[in-house]
């Protein structure tokens, strides 16, 4: 990066997808932002740490993942993420029909049920068209891991969302 343009260039162009990826990842819009600041001061600190990448939004994300991993390691991890993902809001935007409304709060809260790790590798999949290959590189995972991961968190969606699917019928 040569200068602050490089940097206002890579939020234009990546930040609303990594403010998606942590908000699915943590649950809270509060940490989202804290970890998106995070990453951009990184970022600004260490300019040059982007030209080596490949992809720059598969190195962002990483670089997301892992700041959001430090942050749940940092606070104890899992009991404190259970009362993130309580108290979160949904990651979708609001519907006006009511059958869309209840098949997102459905999707919101299956979505909350995965662990972080299933629940990473789906939102990059479902929502930011990663292949495998990129995922495992962006998370820094085995390709074989990141397949698994995403099967296993379909199933559980799937099976948490059969009932919503039976009703419709």
């Amino acid at each position: 990066m040569r200068n602050q343009s490089e940097l206002g260039r890579l939020y234009d162009e990546h930040a609303q997808a990594l403010f998606g990826f942590l908000l699915n990842f943590t649950r809270n819009e509060e940490d989202t932002h804290d970890l998106l600041q995070e990453v951009f001061i990184k970022l600004a600190r260490q300019p040059d740490l982007v030209r080596t990448a490949r992809n720059e939004r598969s190195f962002l994300i990483r670089l997301a993942h892992n700041a959001a991993i430090d942050l749940i390691r940092r606070r104890g991890a899992r009991e404190r993420t259970r009362e993130a993902l309580a108290e979160s809001s949904s990651p979708f935007a609001p519907a006006t029909d009511p059958d869309e409304q209840a098949f997102r709060a459905a999707l919101a809260g299956a979505l909350e049920e995965l662990p972080p790790d299933q629940r990473a590798v789906v939102h990059l999949k479902l929502w930011e068209r990663l292949t495998f290959d990129e995922i495992a590189e962006t998370l820094g995972i085995p390709l074989n891991t990141a397949a698994s991961r995403y099967r296993y968190g379909l199933d559980k969606l799937r099976d948490r969302l059969r009932p919503l699917y039976k009703d419709i019928e």
